[in-house]
């Protein structure tokens, strides 16, 4: 019979009732947070920080006390009932549903959603039955929409039930639901407890920006759950095809390509770009306006002019750097991608694992099948760390890879970035957006020192390894 280890000193019972009390509080939070749209009570700071905490606590509990077959059930519930909180009332923290929403209404007109921008006159007569929903779009005067094809087929979709708010959020979370299927699907198949899910439906940051917002993302990550867990069944052509409609659903998932390609097997990188091309070509009618704002939306982010690297503005900080262009910081990203690119390369022999390799493997007690975890991980990681955002729901698809792969590292930027986003900081540029990003970085290396840290004195996995 197998020994718990001493830290699993709660019976399964005990487990489930302070699972059950950090999800009442998790609940009692999210109405706060709904609360405080329309008028200041205690601030969406102490909100978001509260939320983290009773999250951070359920995270241990599942990750190291024992379980039965009414947790998951449990955490279920508790997901849908935060979510089902959040929904009601009109997103407030951003209005990007609104987009959504139009884009599907312009479909229906039989008009594609990237010939004119919102505020053109040739849909002028669109605007009266649909008022409310013109009258939220951000940027509808001067931007061109700028989500891919998968994502504008699902804006159809919606809209043809119904052309409201209410109904986006609902798919948002239909979607939800189906990442974390393959979730749970996944960690069965690698012999963990499915209760680690917790991780990925208990975020604050997905009650708030998916089930308050009801950001796209969470189709993104449904179909990149979907591709992960296609990739590890072996099954080439069902990863290419939710990896490629991942990436015209949100265009970074392209990053994932290398990770998940394996040697000598082209039907996975083909399916891919057949998905691909086939989104571009059903909207092609437009020529290059299908790219939508796209180049508009890195001039505004910064991203042409490096203003928008928190590493790079760091570095500019240091003596005799003052002048360190972002020339040399792409060509230092694109080192880091190299090099990410090559251990892909290793990975990627189906009849080799190097040493290394294979020491993180059991470090994080994952079979050799499931190597491409680390690299996939280290490039979503790599990307957002480099690029550094400066919206909380960009974070939002490293969630499914911590929910298979636990760490201490990555939950403290999640966790960080998220609550600080909350706080008077988050300006999104400027001195005081800085000041927060710097503030989420240490954080960020004082975590990796402690699990470092641990990993060295114990010789064996870190407690959120488990």
């Amino acid at each position: 019979m197998k020994t718990a280890p001493w830290w699993a000193f709660l019976r399964p019972w005990q487990t489930n009732i302070l699972l059950l009390l950090l999800g009442l509080g998790l609940m009692g939070f999210t109405h706060q947070l709904t609360k405080e749209f329309t008028r200041f009570e205690i601030g969406y700071s102490l909100t978001a920080g509260w939320s983290v905490g009773l999250y951070l606590c359920g995270v241990l509990l599942v990750l190291t006390q024992r379980t039965n077959r009414y947790t998951l059930p449990l955490i279920l519930l508790v997901a849908l009932v935060c979510r089902a909180i959040a929904l009601p009332p009109p997103p407030h923290l951003s209005s990007d549903i609104y987009r959504y929403v139009w884009d599907g209404i312009v479909q229906h007109a039989h008009i594609s959603p990237y010939r004119y921008v919102p505020g053109d006159p040739a849909l002028t007569r669109l605007r009266a039955p649909n008022q409310w929903v013109f009258d939220h779009i951000n940027r509808r005067d001067y931007a061109h929409t700028i989500y891919p094809p998968a994502a504008q087929f699902i804006f159809y979709l919606v809209t043809f039930f119904s052309a409201t708010v209410t109904a986006m959020k609902v798919a948002m979370i239909l979607f939800e639901c189906v990442t974390v299927y393959a979730l749970i699907q996944f960690l069965n198949a690698l012999g963990v407890a499915k209760e680690r899910c917790l991780i990925y439906a208990w975020c604050p940051l997905l009650v708030w920006e998916i089930g308050s917002s009801g950001h796209v993302d969470a189709i993104a990550m449904a179909f990149i759950a979907m591709a992960l867990l296609a990739r590890y069944r072996d099954k080439p052509i069902a990863t290419g095809l939710f990896l490629g409609l991942a990436v015209i659903t949100k265009l970074y998932p392209i990053i994932l390509l290398p990770a998940l390609f394996r040697r000598g097997e082209y039907k996975m990188p083909a399916t891919a770009a057949a998905v691909i091309a086939i989104g571009y070509a059903s909207y092609a009618s437009v020529g290059l306006r299908v790219f939508g704002f796209l180049g508009g939306y890195v001039q505004e982010e910064g991203m042409a002019t490096g203003s928008r690297y928190f590493l790079l503005e760091q570095a500019q900080h240091l003596p005799g750097l003052h002048n360190l262009s972002t020339t040399i910081y792409m060509v230092f990203v694109a080192a880091v991608f190299a090099a990410l690119l090559f251990w892909c390369w290793k990975i990627s022999a189906p009849t080799q694992t190097a040493a290394s390799t294979t020491a993180l493997l059991q470090s994080f007690r994952l079979p050799t099948d499931a190597a491409f975890l680390l690299p996939a991980f280290a490039m979503a990681l790599a990307l957002m760390l480099l690029f550094s955002p400066h919206y909380p729901w960009y974070l939002a698809w490293l969630l499914p890879f911590l929910t298979l792969i636990p760490n201490l590292t990555v939950m403290a930027y999640i966790c960080a970035f998220f609550y600080m986003c909350t706080t008077a900081l988050a300006t999104g540029s400027g001195p005081t957006q800085f000041l927060l990003n710097q503030i989420v970085y240490g954080q960020l290396c004082v975590a990796v020192c402690l699990e470092a840290a641990a990993r060295l004195r114990c010789r064996k996995p870190g407690i959120l390894s488990y």
